[in-house]
């Protein structure tokens, strides 16, 4: 078990940068986004390739920082019920949800956006806008997330596991945080 929390662990830490990383492409895009339109209202001149830069910075905060928002349990949950579980049973509920939904269906995503990649990739696809950019850059960004989305789903259930067996603290909603 400690070899699967000191992955679980440096996964987080892996999460961690990627959630700065995904921070900053939202600090580019909108100066990138201000820029542009201070250029095309003040002197009349765009480019395609600075809007697609934009969705570029938008596709890599999205897939980019989704690992982190795992991490921090800050994720979309419906919580009718499970705000109202005590002890240890949004714990089991977690690991639940992340065994039979998050790691099948992230994983398929990962894979099925691979192999779409794959072909962009090789193809060499441009966008269809005057002056736009290569498609691939910003189709990397859903296998990468969605490959990291899945690794840190596995570090999920590991942290949730230790807890479970009085290895592992939480520092989430489970438990007070860690002095």
């Amino acid at each position: 078990m400690n070899a699967l929390l000191k992955f679980a662990k440096g996964m987080d830490w892996i999460s961690q940068k990627l959630g700065l990383f995904a921070s900053w492409t939202v600090l580019f895009a909108a100066l990138i986004s201000a820029g542009n339109a201070f250029i095309r209202y003040g002197f009349g001149i765009t480019s395609n390739g600075w809007i697609e830069i934009q969705w570029y910075l938008f596709a890599y905060t999205v897939m980019v920082g989704a690992p982190f928002v795992l991490k921090v349990n800050e994720h979309v949950r419906v919580d009718l019920i499970y705000g109202k579980l005590k002890g240890n049973r949004p714990v089991y509920v977690d690991i639940f949800g992340l065994v039979f939904f998050l790691l099948p269906v992230i994983g398929l995503l990962a894979y099925l956006t691979s192999q779409y990649f794959w072909g962009i990739y090789v193809s060499g696809e441009m966008s269809q806008n005057a002056g736009g950019l290569i498609r691939w850059p910003a189709v990397l960004a859903m296998p990468i997330g969605f490959a990291m989305v899945w690794l840190q789903g596995l570090s999920e259930i590991i942290k949730r596991v230790g807890y479970l067996q009085g290895k592992f603290a939480m520092d989430t909603h489970y438990e007070k945080p860690l002095q």
